[in-house]
């Protein structure tokens, strides 16, 4: 029963994409000469990877070929999905720029408005790499306990039994240095990996203009960054390491 209530609201989720769509295009041809802005956070996981392709070629041609005369229109679609990514950005007609995570001073200062008791930010720091996300659920979901968040990951994520035995020695490896991926794995597991959203493959170089706001370190072992490849934050290593452990 649940499955089909999920099944159902993707389907409603992916119509709402469209129609934002649809409004974009009614509202250039009502303002005619107007600025029209349309921002699509994260709809790429219900669309699903083909069709978020004609989705963002679809905003293209609304620029390309608008149903009317325009001042200026902007689009702007966010997604945290690995193989979206991977699909729109072998398209020549795709801008693709990479949000990192918080740098650390701007995390520190939402760290500094949490309420009540927690941990010192540097453990907090080590566990979420600066991801905004990832402190929301250790905070909801885990009351600060990181097995709770990683348990949650391991099924969320799909990180399952057939995994770990097939790719246990490869994963084993990444957990101390997520570049042996990028030198090592077969596109099997890569690919895996990425559908899982477990990792960010491949880093683009970490020029300041290929990033929105400041781009990765070049290497950080504590937080699961390597030069090619990192682990989405070192919560979903841990979820991998755990799984490792357990089975």
């Amino acid at each position: 029963m649940r499955l089909v209530k999920d099944a159902i609201s993707q389907n409603a989720l992916g119509k709402l994409a469209w129609l934002a769509f649809d409004m974009a295009k009614e509202l250039i041809k009502a303002t005619r000469g107007g600025k029209i802005a349309v921002i699509i956070d994260d709809a790429f996981q219900i669309l699903g990877t083909k069709e978020s392709a004609i989705y963002v070629k679809a905003l293209l041609n609304l620029i390309e070929y608008p149903p009317a005369e325009y001042e200026r229109v902007l689009t702007i679609v966010a997604t945290s999905e690995g193989s979206s990514r991977r699909e729109i950005g072998r398209h020549t007609w795709a801008h693709l720029d990479i949000l990192w995570n918080m740098p650390k001073e701007g995390f520190k200062q939402l760290y500094n408005q949490i309420p009540g008791s927690k941990p010192d930010f540097d453990t907090v720091w080590r566990l979420t790499g600066g991801n905004p996300r990832m402190l929301g659920e250790l905070i909801v979901r885990g009351g600060w306990d990181t097995g709770a968040v990683t348990d949650w990951l391991i099924e969320s994520k799909t990180i399952t039994q057939g995994l770990i035995n097939k790719w246990r020695s490869l994963l084993e490896k990444a957990i101390e240095d997520p570049d042996i991926l990028w030198s090592d794995a077969p596109e099997e597991l890569l690919n895996e990996l990425t559908e899982h959203n477990l990792i960010i493959y491949p880093l683009s170089d970490r020029d300041s203009t290929a990033w929105v706001d400041q781009p990765p370190p070049e290497r950080d072992p504590e937080l699961g960054i390597g030069k090619h490849v990192a682990w989405q934050s070192p919560l979903h290593r841990e979820a991998i390491k755990r799984a490792l452990q357990t089975s």
